[in-house]
C-alpha cells in the first residue's frame, strides 16, 4: 500500500507511520554549499518519498555506512586481499538484493514493485557516490539494427548472444558503441542516425564499404573466427592473397583506431571501457594510447585456440601485444584463459602467472580470468506466464501429441555440428525401431552469411541430409525431422523451448552457447533432458546436470539420445534442478557485476604494485650531482644493462646466439671513451660474467673490470687478481658440473656456463613451461645429491639456476673491491657520488643498500666463521626501523673504535684509510676469537665514502621488485642516460 496515493499533490500526511521514525543525516556538500540546514535538506528528501519507499531507502543507507565501519562503529580497514574485498562487494550487493525483493526487515510492510522500480536507481545513486557506474559497452555491431524509411531511421532490436546477455544488465547506465551495419557517406544522415541512436543510449562508428570489407568479411570472418574455432587459416595458393591478407590486417587495425576515436569523444573520467571479442583486439592498446588512465577490459565470446594453434597466425604478436593492454581480459572458461597465457608465454615470451601475464618488465600484470556469461533467466520464466506463450504451447502440444520433441536451435555454419547432430539421429532411428514413430527432432537453422560459398554448401548438406532421412523413416501423414531454414520471434521460441523433452547441442566448438542456458530457463514444468557438446563452453558450468557427448562421435551421440528418452523422472528432475539453480543465480547481471567489480580490484591491485615499484631514474637531478661532485663512482652491471636488446622481432636463430655472447651497446663505446677521460670518476664493471667476457667488451677503456660477482678484478692496464675470501671449499663444482650437464641434454636450447666460482644452468631458449619443470626436476636432484651437505647458495633467476659458494655476492665483495681501487688510485678525496645501476638478481642486489647513507653498515659472521663484508639488504633495514642509531653504537661499541659512531649521512667520515697492504681477504677464526674493528678499519674501502642521501643514485634494470632507490625499464635507457651524462661533460 503506498502511503500518499491518496493525499493531495505537493502535501504530506502529518499523521502516524508505520514503521521507525524518520533518520535526519547530514546532507551533501551541495546541499550545505547552497545555505540549507542538514535536518531541512533530508527532511525535504524524505518527505518526496512513500513510506515504503523510504525503509529500502533507510535500511541502504545503514547497508552503504555497515559496508564502511565495523561492528564497533569504527572505520573498517580494507579488505587485504581481493578475495575478501570481493567477498564484502557480494555481501553488500546480496543484502540489497534481497531489499528491493521486499524480504529484507521481518515485520516491515512489504514493498510495491512500482516503489522498488522507482527507488532502486536513487539508492545505488547515493551507494555509488552520486550516480550510476557508466559502463561503455564496445562492439563490432550496435544491439540495434538500423534501417531507413524516407527521411528517418527505423531501429529494431538485434538478435545475438551479447545482446542477450546483456539485456540484463541495469545496475550500470550502459551506452553501446559500435557499428550500425550500414553504410552511410552523407554527413546529414550520419547527424539524423546518431540522434536516433541517442534515445537508445547507442553511439554509432560510421565505417565504410572498403574498411567494413577488409576488416569485417575479411581478417574477422575468415581469418580470426576459423582460427579461433580450430579451422584453419585459409590456404593461399598466390602472392596476390598473401598480400590481401597484409591489406585486410591493416584495415582491421585501422578500423579498431577509429572505434577508439568515438570512445574517447564519449569518454568521461572515470568510465568503464568494456570491448567486446576478436573484432576489437587492438582496440586497447589504442584507447590506453589516447589516455593510459581509461578503465579498460576486454571480454572474447569465442573460444582461445591453443597455443599451438594460434602461432599459425602471421600477425600473432601484434595481437597479443595489444590485448595486453586492457587492466583485465575474461574468457568463458578457465581453458581458454589458459590457452591465452600460454600464448603469451610460449610467443612472446612473457611471463605467465596464476593471475595473468607480466608483460612489462617493471611489472605490469595484466589479469586474465574466467566469467561464463549467463542469460536473463526472469526473461524466459516470465514470459512462460504470457497469454501469447501459453497459446503457442498448447498448439504445439496438439501438434506432437503422442511424440517426443527432440530440438536443435543453431546458426547455420561450420561449427555448429548440424550435419553430425543429423547423423547421429539417423543412427538412433536405425538402431532403435520402437522410437521411429514417437520421437520427432525439430531443428532451427538461422541463416547466415548466404553469400559465401562454404555455408551455401553447408546448406545444401544439411539439406540433402534431411531428405534422405525423411524419405527413410518418414510417412504420408508424418516426417521424423522439422527443418526451418529461418528463425522464430521470442514468444514462439520460448514456447518450442517448454514442450521439448531433449535439447540437443552438438557444436563441434563454441564459446558457451546460450541455447542450452534458454532451454534450462524454460523447462522448470517439463523438466526435459539436455544432450551437450563436450567442446561447448557450457560444459563446463552445465556439465554436471546434462549428458556430455563428442559430438564427432556419431554412436555416442545415438547412445545419448537413447539414454535421455528413456531417463527416469527423478533422475530429470535432479538433473534439471541442478542446471536450473546455476542458469537462475549465474545470470548475465552477475556476470556484468563479477567483471566490473573484478576489473576496479585489478586496477587497485595494480596502483598498489606500482607504489612498490621503484620510480623512474630522475636523470636530470642524477646528471647535475654528477657534476656537483668532487669525486665520483660509477658502479655498472653488464647483462642486460649495457648490452644490445636483441629479443623482440620475434626470430629466434641468430638473436639468440648473439645473445648468448655478450656485447657492449654500439652506442656506449663513444660514451666510455669521454667518462674515462675524467680524472675524478672512477668506472667499475661489475658483472657475474666471465673475466674473458670482460675483457673482450671493455679492454680498450680505462676502467676497474670485476668478474665473477666481483671474486676476480683488474684495471684494464693491469692484471687479473682474484678478492676471493681464503678457504673457500670449491670441491662441489664437479658433482654439480654433472648434474648440470645432464638436464642440458635432456632440455633442447638450454646450455650451462662453467666459471671459477660458480656455475650456471640457463634455459631462457627453452620451451618455457618445459623449461620450468626442468629447473623444479634440478633443484630436486642438487638438494638430494652434490650439495646437501655443502656450504653453497642456490640463485634461481628468471630463467636459470646457478649455485655459487656461500656468501658470494656482489655486496659482499664491494668493499673489497673498493679497498684495492682506493689502495691502487691512491684516493684522498672523499667519494660524494655513487651511481649504481644494474640488473641484478636477488641475491647480489645487497650492493643497492650497501651504499644506502641511511643504513648502518655491519659485518656478518656466516656459519663456517668467515666474516663477510655487507649484510643482506633485510637484515640491513631491520637496523633501519631503529633509526640506524642502535645498529651504529652497537657496532662501534663491539669494536672498540669510537670513531665509527659519529657518523655523517650514514658513513663516517673519520674512519682510516686503507693501508699499503693490497688485497683484502676475510679472516678465518675461531668461535672464540674476537675480531678488532681496526683490524678492518684499515681495509675497508667504505671509509672513503663522504655520502649524503641526494648523491646516491641506485637504479635497477628491467626489474619489478628491487631494493634500488630508483628504476629504468630496459638497457636501452641505461645507454640514453649515461649519454646524457657524456653529453653534459662535453659542454
Amino acid at each position: 500500500m503506498k502511503g500518499s496515493t491518496s493525499e493531495q499533490p505537493g502535501r504530506r500526511s502529518s499523521g502516524h507511520r508505520d514503521g521507525p521514525p524518520r533518520r535526519f543525516s547530514l546532507s551533501t556538500p551541495d546541499e550545505l554549499g547552497n545555505g540549507r540546514t542538514a535536518a531541512a535538506a533530508h527532511f525535504e528528501r524524505a518527505s518526496s518519498l512513500s513510506d515504503e519507499e523510504y525503509l529500502v531507502s533507510d535500511h541502504l543507507q545503514q547497508l552503504s555506512s555497515s559496508s564502511k565501519h565495523d561492528s564497533h562503529g569504527e572505520p573498517a580497514s580494507l579488505a587485504s586481499s581481493r578475495v575478501q574485498r570481493l567477498l564484502q562487494q557480494r555481501q553488500l550487493k546480496h543484502d540489497r538484493e534481497a531489499w528491493y525483493r521486499g524480504d529484507g526487515w521481518i515485520g516491515r510492510p512489504m514493498i510495491s514493485p512500482d516503489s522498488v522500480s522507482k527507488l532502486v536507481p536513487n539508492c545505488m545513486n547515493d551507494v555509488r557516490d552520486g550516480g550510476r557506474q557508466r559502463l561503455l559497452v564496445v562492439a563490432n555491431r550496435l544491439p540495434v539494427s538500423a534501417t531507413r524509411k524516407g527521411n528517418n531511421w527505423s531501429l529494431e532490436v538485434s538478435a545475438g548472444g551479447l545482446v542477450s546477455a546483456l539485456l540484463g544488465v541495469r545496475q550500470f547506465e550502459t551506452r553501446w558503441i559500435g557499428w550500425a551495419g550500414v553504410n552511410v557517406v552523407d554527413e546529414a544522415d550520419q547527424g539524423a542516425l546518431t540522434k536516433a541512436l541517442e534515445e537508445q543510449r547507442c553511439v554509432p562508428v560510421f565505417l565504410d564499404e572498403e574498411t567494413v570489407h577488409q576488416y569485417y568479411n575479411g581478417y574477422c570472418n575468415n581469418v580470426l573466427w576459423p582460427l579461433f574455432h580450430y579451422l584453419g587459416l585459409p590456404q593461399e595458393d598466390r602472392l596476390s592473397c598473401t598480400r590481401g591478407l597484409e591489406d585486410q590486417f591493416e584495415a582491421y587495425k585501422r578500423a579498431n583506431s577509429m572505434f577508439a576515436d568515438v570512445v574517447y569523444s564519449v569518454y568521461r573520467e572515470g568510465d568503464i571501457v568494456w570491448c567486446h571479442d576478436y573484432h576489437l583486439m587492438f582496440l586497447p592498446r589504442c584507447l590506453k594510447e589516447l589516455d593510459n588512465n581509461i578503465k579498460v577490459g576486454w571480454f572474447l565470446h569465442t573460444p582461445f585456440p591453443s597455443s599451438e594453434i594460434y602461432r599459425t597466425l602471421p600477425s600473432r604478436s601484434e595481437l597479443l601485444k595489444a590485448v595486453l593492454s586492457a587492466d583485465l581480459i575474461g574468457f568463458h572458461t578457465y581453458d581458454y584463459a589458459r590457452h591465452f597465457v600460454s600464448a603469451c608465454t610460449r610467443i612472446l615470451g612473457l611471463e605467465g602467472t596464476p593471475s595473468g601475464v607480466e608483460d612489462h618488465p617493471l611489472g605490469k600484470l595484466t589479469r586474465v580470468a574466467a566469467f561464463p556469461i549467463g542469460i536473463d533467466p526472469n526473461r524466459f520464466i516470465d514470459a512462460l506466464q504470457s497469454p501469447e506463450v501459453q497459446t503457442y504451447v498448447k498448439e504445439l502440444q496438439e501438434k506432437f501429441c503422442g511424440r517426443k520433441v527432440m530440438l536443435g536451435v543453431d546458426r547455420l555454419d561450420m561449427i555448429k555440428g548440424i550435419p553430425q547432430k543429423l547423423l547421429a539421429f539417423e543412427k538412433f532411428l536405425d538402431e532403435n525401431v520402437e522410437w521411429r514413430d514417437k520421437v520427432q527432432l525439430v531443428q532451427i537453422a538461422v541463416p547466415t552469411r548466404t553469400d559465401v560459398h562454404d555455408y551455401q554448401r553447408l546448406t545444401s548438406q544439411v539439406h540433402k541430409i534431411v531428405g534422405r532421412i525423411n524419405g527413410r523413416f518418414g510417412t504420408l501423414t508424418t516426417v521424423p525431422i522439422h527443418h526451418l531454414d529461418r528463425s522464430l520471434d521470442f514468444h514462439r521460441l520460448c514456447a518450442l523451448y517448454a514442450i521439448t523433452d531433449v535439447a540437443l547441442v552438438t557444436s563441434l566448438r563454441d564459446g558457451m552457447n546460450l541455447v542450452s542456458y534458454e532451454f534450462v530457463a524454460c523447462q522448470n514444468m517439463k523438466k526435459g533432458v539436455l544432450i551437450l557438446s563436450e567442446l561447448a563452453g557450457a560444459a563446463q558450468s552445465l556439465g554436471a546436470g546434462a549428458i556430455l557427448v563428442n559430438p564427432w562421435n556419431i554412436s555416442d551421440v545415438a547412445a545419448a539420445m537413447k539414454d535421455a528418452l528413456d531417463m527416469s523422472e527423478a533422475d530429470r528432475e535432479e538433473c534439471h534442478c541442478h542446471n536450473f539453480e546455476h542458469v537462475t543465480t549465474h545470470t548475465a547481471q552477475v556476470w556484468a557485476d563479477t567483471f566490473v567489480s573484478e576489473l576496479h580490484d585489478t586496477i587497485y591491485e595494480a596502483q598498489q604494485r606500482i607504489m612498490r615499484i621503484p620510480p623512474q631514474l630522475p636523470v636530470g637531478e642524477a646528471v647535475a650531482k654528477y657534476h656537483e661532485a668532487r669525486n665520483r663512482l660509477l658502479i655498472l652491471g653488464f647483462n642486460s644493462t649495457l648490452t644490445s636488446q636483441v629479443e623482440g622481432s620475434g626470430r629466434r636463430g641468430p638473436e639468440q646466439v648473439r645473445e648468448m655472447k655478450l656485447r657492449l651497446h654500439p652506442h656506449l663505446h663513444e660514451v666510455f671513451s669521454v667518462l674515462c677521460m675524467d680524472p675524478n670518476t672512477t668506472i667499475v664493471v661489475l658483472s657475474g660474467s666471465d673475466r674473458n667476457v670482460l675483457d673482450e667488451a671493455f679492454g680498450s677503456f680505462d676502467l676497474w673490470l670485476a668478474a665473477e660477482n666481483g671474486m676476480f678484478l683488474r684495471h684494464t692496464r693491469g692484471d687479473w687478481k682474484t678478492t676471493m675470501p681464503e678457504h673457500l671449499n670449491m670441491d662441489w663444482m664437479e658433482s654439480v658440473e654433472v648434474v648440470f650437464d645432464y638436464f642440458r641434454e635432456r632440455t633442447p636450447r638450454s646450455y650451462v656456463e662453467t666459471r671459477d666460482t660458480s656455475i650456471v644452468w640457463n634455459y631462457k631458449y627453452a620451451d618455457v613451461e618445459f623449461g620450468r619443470v626442468q629447473a623444479k626436476d634440478l633443484l630436486q636432484h642438487l638438494w638430494t645429491g652434490p650439495i646437501s651437505n655443502t656450504a653453497v647458495d642456490v640463485v634461481q633467476g628468471g630463467r636459470s639456476v646457478e649455485v655459487r659458494p656461500v656468501g658470494v655476492s656482489k655486496g659482499a665483495a664491494i668493499d673489497r673491491i673498493l679497498g684495492e681501487i682506493v689502495h691502487r688510485k691512491r684516493i684522498f678525496t672523499p667519494i660524494d657520488y655513487v651511481l649504481c645501476i644494474g640488473h641484478f638478481l636477488s641475491k647480489d642486489e645487497d650492493i643497492h643498500t650497501f651504499f644506502e647513507p641511511e643504513l648502518p653498515y655491519e659485518r656478518e659472521l656466516i656459519s663456517n666463521h668467515k666474516f663477510l663484508e655487507g649484510k643482506t639488504s633485510a637484515d640491513r633495514r631491520l637496523g633501519q626501523k631503529d633509526g640506524g642509531k642502535t645498529a651504529s653504537k652497537s657496532s662501534s661499541k663491539s669494536s672498540g673504535n669510537p670513531g665509527n659512531s659519529k657518523s655523517n649521512g650514514g658513513r663516517s667520515k673519520g674512519r682510516t684509510m686503507p693501508d699499503e697492504n693490497g688485497m683484502i681477504h676475510s679472516k678465518t677464526v675461531s668461535k672464540k676469537d674476537k675480531v678488532l674493528e681496526d683490524d678492518f678499519g684499515r681495509q675497508e674501502g667504505s671509509s672513503v665514502l663522504d655520502l649524503e642521501g641526494d648523491n646516491y643514485f641506485s637504479c635497477a634494470v628491467g626489474r619489478k621488485r628491487s631494493n634500488a632507490r630508483y628504476s629504468l625499464p630496459s638497457s636501452e635507457d641505461v645507454v640514453s642516460f649515461l649519454k646524457a651524462i657524456a653529453d653534459s661533460c662535453s659542454l
